[in-house]
């Protein structure tokens, strides 16, 4: 039965995640004078204090936080550890848009909060690994998917300190973040699904 693998919720849940952050990243950028440049300006900056239409983002982010914590209930599959990596990065990320940057200067609780987002959505693959599992809930699949977002949150962490493509890094990180757990989902609903090869007998 696949519910025992993912249920059906976390399909929609995951499925939803990447909508409303993409979704929401472009349709805030366009609400945003001139002056925005995706490729330098963050994403927290389309909901911070004084930008235009800062519900936009603010909504995305938070639906995007509720989503993966409901995905990490969901996903019975998992390790319980990587469930529950998944589901406190989400709750970060609702931290994230309930503490939005000032119009001017930083909010440290905000920093704090996207830090832990971005580090624990990196790791929560590595961690909702099985010894028996299959897919991308294979250890080896699972350090593949670590190691490629740490190093496109390394790519991030060093592209603020020009600030000519923070905008880029920092899209291409929480995209792939919030696409995983998707993949992982789809994939344990797949192989749940799949019938059961029966053994030849022979005549």
């Amino acid at each position: 039965m696949t519910g025992r693998g993912a249920t059906w919720w976390a399909l929609v849940s995951s499925a939803l995640a990447p909508v409303v952050l993409i979704g929401g990243w472009l349709l805030a950028a366009q609400r945003q004078p001139a002056a925005y440049d995706a490729t330098r300006d963050t994403i927290s900056a389309l909901a911070a204090r004084g930008a235009s239409d800062r519900w936009i983002m603010t909504t995305g982010l938070a639906v995007l936080g509720a989503c993966h914590v409901v995905t990490a209930l969901g996903l019975r599959a998992a390790q319980l550890t990587g469930r529950a990596v998944l589901a406190v990065g989400g709750i970060a990320i609702v931290v994230v848009a309930a503490a939005p940057q000032p119009e001017h200067g930083s909010s440290r609780v905000h920093e704090v909060a996207a830090l832990i987002a971005f580090v624990l959505l990196s790791v929560w693959a590595a961690a909702a690994s099985k010894a028996d599992g299959g897919g991308p809930l294979a250890g080896r699949a699972g350090s593949v998917a670590t190691g490629i977002l740490l190093a496109l949150l390394l790519w991030f962490g060093v592209a603020t300190a020009d600030d000519s493509l923070v905008g880029v890094s920092e899209r291409a990180l929480a995209g792939a973040q919030a696409i995983w757990p998707l993949v992982v989902v789809l994939a344990v609903r797949t192989s749940r699904s799949a019938p059961t090869p029966q053994p030849d007998r022979g005549h």
